[in-house]
């Protein structure tokens, strides 16, 4: 039996750098940080005091009446603003489809933890049974799926998938999978996340995680540099709209790539480091590889998790060259688009997906901004400061989470 071929008809995302896919690819071209002090909160007792917050004025009524939006955390606001977009940048008409058909499948690392945090505090001063009602629908993960299944009426799989930074790749190649299967022929997916809130930078600074170049937030985030000293936590979504091939044909749907890889596996080595050698992250990349029958040469650009700690990005290094050999050296190229948007946890993988689609359109690679001097073990080309105009037709976009969980994903160019 042929497998069914799935493709990207449509893309939105809301992100540090930018509240359209535009605006974010244009960011990333010119070398646009989204990173700066945060502003949200009182941030003076913390020891990291930067992050990369979306700029923007809450979900498009035209989307989501106001109403309806306040009864959403913020991760789910992102969410369904950047699908929503997709939804339209897609064309797709969904009262005109079988909505039995159509599903949803959009991951979050964490949820809605702002919402806790605040009825949590509200709970202390006022007591328990003054928290709101909308506490559980607008905290659980899967809020965002489902608040898009009852936007667009969509009666087809519906879920959510939770693995920390691995959430958007997984939700990805698990919707993929839906499609492969004919459980769907259409399905909204992606990440979203948003916790920079007291407690989420609270949290991360006590695992002693973060950047804590707190007088340079724009150059903080600095992939497989000697000077790396930590993450800068973000936030954001990535979602888009996957179909089967000849459904997409059929409506007449712009096609702006196909995914043909899906890998994933677990470090089973440390709740929140990473495996030193790799070896977790080399499996999934092997298995993506694979499931695309491809030759790991066929791959010319990986969109790395490349997240600018000390143990990640060196892990990373370690898990590539172990792959591709000789072709890690030889003709693969590497960046990381985290050096402008800083991480931003679960929406990661779907935002930079969206980085690969619009490579692969203009055929230009983003590059790691902020590289000057590699760190010792990291001698991979990792397109340093300044994008770099090749054609490549496959790329690989890696997701690693805590909890061991690794996540990649293969876009092919389009070929009918």
């Amino acid at each position: 039996m042929t497998q069914r071929r799935v493709v990207i008809t449509g893309m939105g995302t809301v992100n540090p750098v930018g509240n359209t896919v535009k605006e974010f690819w244009d960011g990333l071209l010119t070398g646009k940080s989204g990173l700066g002090m945060i502003d949200r909160f009182d941030t003076s007792a913390y020891t990291s005091r930067i992050g990369g917050q979306v700029k923007w004025s809450g979900v498009a009524p035209e989307h989501v009446h106001p109403r309806e939006s306040r009864k959403m955390d913020r991760f789910c606001q992102y969410a369904v603003q950047a699908s929503c977009d997709a939804v339209d940048d897609s064309g797709i008409d969904f009262a005109a489809e079988d909505v039995s058909r159509c599903g949803v499948l959009v991951g979050s690392g964490i949820g809605g933890l702002e919402t806790l945090e605040a009825q949590t505090l509200r709970a202390h001063a006022k007591g328990p049974m003054k928290i709101s009602p909308f506490t559980v629908p607008r905290l659980m993960v899967n809020a965002a799926s489902g608040h898009l299944g009852i936007r667009y009426g969509l009666m087809g799989p519906n879920f959510s998938v939770v693995t920390a930074c691995a959430s958007a790749a997984h939700a990805i190649g698990e919707a993929m999978h839906v499609i492969q299967r004919d459980d769907a022929d259409v399905m909204i997916t992606g990440g979203s996340e948003a916790t920079i809130c007291m407690v989420g930078l609270a949290s991360f600074c006590s695992l002693r995680g973060l950047s804590t170049r707190n007088d340079d937030p724009t150059v903080a985030s600095r992939p497989w540099d000697k000077d790396r000293d930590g993450f800068v936590l973000a936030e954001g979504a990535g979602c888009m709209i996957i179909e089967e091939l000849e459904h997409a044909k059929a409506r007449g749907a712009t096609i702006y790539g196909e995914l043909v890889g899906y890998g994933a596996s677990c470090d089973a080595n440390h709740i929140t480091a990473p495996h030193p050698n790799g070896d977790g992250a080399a499996l999934a990349m092997r298995a993506c590889v694979a499931s695309a029958g491809m030759n790991f040469s066929d791959i010319g650009y990986i969109n790395a998790h490349g997240t600018s700690t000390p143990l990640g990005d060196i892990a990373e290094t370690n898990a590539i060259k172990k792959v591709f050999g000789d072709w890690a050296t030889d003709g693969l190229t590497v960046s990381s688009t985290k050096s402008l948007t800083g991480h931003m946890l679960g929406a990661s993988g779907g935002v930079e997906l969206i980085a690969c689609v619009k490579a692969m359109q203009d055929n230009v690679l983003p590059a790691t901004y902020n590289h000057g001097e590699p760190s010792e073990g990291c001698d991979l080309d990792y397109i340093p400061n300044q994008p770099r105009e090749v054609k490549v037709d496959a790329m690989l976009s890696n997701s690693f989470g805590f909890g061991g969980h690794n996540g990649c994903l293969i876009l092919k160019r389009f070929e009918d």
